[in-house]
């Protein structure tokens, strides 16, 4: 039986990067890393760099909303606490993280970043869609639900 007749996906640990298998219906179970014991799904978001971004992004079979920031971007700051919130809302469908683009300059010119703050929506391992500039928690919930 195949992982996706089982209703199982694959999601990278946030905390030691370790690939599980979680069964759907365990999701509200608050399912343990096999190997670091860290909770493996969290409705908050995930900081990622340029050494961590590409395993969690291809390895994770959920969606990831990606929101890319600077510390010295006030709409970035005041984006905050909004998709902290849309985070948790979103959460079980889909993951979020967070990229400094200060620390990882590279992601930043890989991904054509060329505004702050900007929200990218991964699925499997690929970029769906984009978009930039502040946004309220229900605008993100929003654009991201209408996304499919």
């Amino acid at each position: 039986m195949d992982d996706t007749t089982s209703g199982a996906i694959h999601v990278v640990c946030p905390n030691c990067r370790a690939v599980n298998r979680v069964l759907s219906k365990r999701f509200g179970d608050q399912p343990a890393c096999g190997k670091c014991g860290g909770q493996v799904l969290i409705p908050k978001p995930v900081e990622l760099t340029a050494s961590t971004f590409d395993r969690f992004i291809s390895k994770t079979d959920l969606p990831v909303l990606v929101d890319f920031w600077a510390p010295w971007c006030g709409h970035c700051k005041s984006m905050a606490p909004a998709f902290q919130s849309a985070a948790a809302e979103i959460f079980p469908k889909t993951l979020t993280a967070k990229v400094d683009t200060e620390y990882s300059k590279e992601l930043s010119a890989k991904f054509n970043i060329r505004s702050l703050p900007t929200l990218l929506l991964f699925n499997n391992g690929r970029e769906q869609k984009r978009i930039s500039g502040a946004m309220t928690t229900q605008q993100i919930v929003a654009w991201v639900k209408q996304s499919g």
